[in-house]
């Protein structure tokens, strides 16, 4: 995989380092990293969601002492762009995850490590100059989970990010058709002996029903997981404001709304459509994050204006690793950041907390 020495001078955007990546990237790991459930309906739709959202222009504010800081989950934050939890980063770069944490940590950004990673979970916080999440998939042995979450504490991660939305994997028939695999020596090390989901394979049938959700976490689970861990636990995966409820009411600190990036279930909504049920639901009483289709300073403000406290961004990393390693994330992260800041510069709002339904042009 050949890389420019620099990040081209036709990069100002995340629209542009996905179109290098297209020519970057072999083709098995691009249609990983950029595949979609089914026909990838849900997955247009994210980013359809939040292009369709006008914004209200506004003249003459007072922006002075502007800035983009926020408190979310006992962290203080430059700004609210989470790199999300995705695995594998070596697909895209030889540093893989090591870059893209050297990367978030100049760009002033929270990096969210996935258990997935093909680097031990130790090793990526050992390096690391900014502060880490750590992405968990519960485990078929609680006894699993509970290692997984006691390492993450014991390495020095700020939080727990359990990811509930994908308890089986959603049909990628981009990645099927390119007949995708990992390369050799990449595996997700972190899961290294522990027991995998079984199902029984029968001629004409799909292992889904035959055994393989009979391990699949359920509500008490999450409860006991919560009472387990010392760090905060945000619950990812939720579109659905009576799941946020639940959520909440076993103690999740935060909630990431997601469709996992249309990657599971096809025909899902997009997340902007259910960021604001969720926030209507949960009335502020713990933060919400949301990702999905987030391409544009102006998505990010118009995804705090309907009731998230910060976004996340997936795909985009991959694909700034993959043309500039370390310093395509951080660059990546910063053109975000950038436009941004001129988003409210220019709807008149000088801090996160201003930042309202008013931003949005009526619809």
């Amino acid at each position: 995989m050949s890389r420019p020495s620099q990040i081209p001078a036709d990069v100002v955007s995340l629209a542009d380092y996905a179109r290098h990546a297209q020519s970057l990237l072999p083709a098995g790991a691009r249609a990983y990293i950029d595949g979609a459930a089914a026909d990838g309906l849900t997955h247009r739709a994210n980013a359809e969601g939040w292009q369709a959202i006008r914004l209200s222009g506004r003249v003459l504010r007072d922006m002075r002492g502007a800035s983009t800081a926020l408190e979310l989950a006992g962290l203080s934050l430059a700004h609210p762009l989470i790199l999300a939890p995705v695995a594998f980063h070596a697909l895209a770069h030889p540093e893989g995850e090591h870059a893209t944490a050297l990367g978030a940590a100049a760009a002033e950004a929270l990096m969210t490590v996935s258990t997935e990673a093909g680097v031990t979970l130790e090793e990526i916080a050992a390096r690391a100059a900014g502060p880490l999440w750590f992405q968990l998939y519960m485990q078929p042995r609680r006894e699993d989970s509970l290692h997984l979450l006691r390492r993450a504490e014991a390495a020095g991660y700020r939080a727990l990010v359990v990811t509930l939305d994908a308890p089986v994997n959603g049909f990628r028939n981009a990645e099927m058709r390119a007949g995708f695999h990992l390369p050799e020596g990449l595996r997700a090390i972190n899961l290294d002996g522990m027991q995998r989901p079984e199902g029984i394979s029968r001629p004409g049938r799909a292992a889904t029903f035959l055994g393989l959700l009979d391990s699949a976490p359920r509500w008490e689970d999450l409860h006991w997981l919560i009472a387990q861990s010392r760090l905060p636990v945000l619950v990812k995966g939720l579109m659905s404001p009576q799941d946020a409820l639940e959520a909440e009411a076993a103690g999740a600190a935060g909630i990431v709304v997601s469709n996992h990036g249309g990657r599971v279930l096809d025909t899902l909504p997009a997340t902007a459509e259910a960021l604001p049920r969720i926030a209507a639901a949960i009335e502020g009483r713990i933060p919400l994050i949301v990702d999905g289709g987030i391409r544009r300073g102006t998505d990010v403000l118009k995804a705090l204006a309907l009731g998230a406290s910060a976004v996340m961004i997936g795909r985009p990393q991959l694909h700034a690793l993959s043309l500039g390693g370390a310093a395509g994330v951080a660059h990546m992260l910063s053109v975000l950041r950038a436009e941004l800041e001129v988003a409210m510069a220019l709807t008149g709002v000088a801090q996160l907390d201003q930042i309202g339904p008013h931003v949005l042009w009526p619809q």
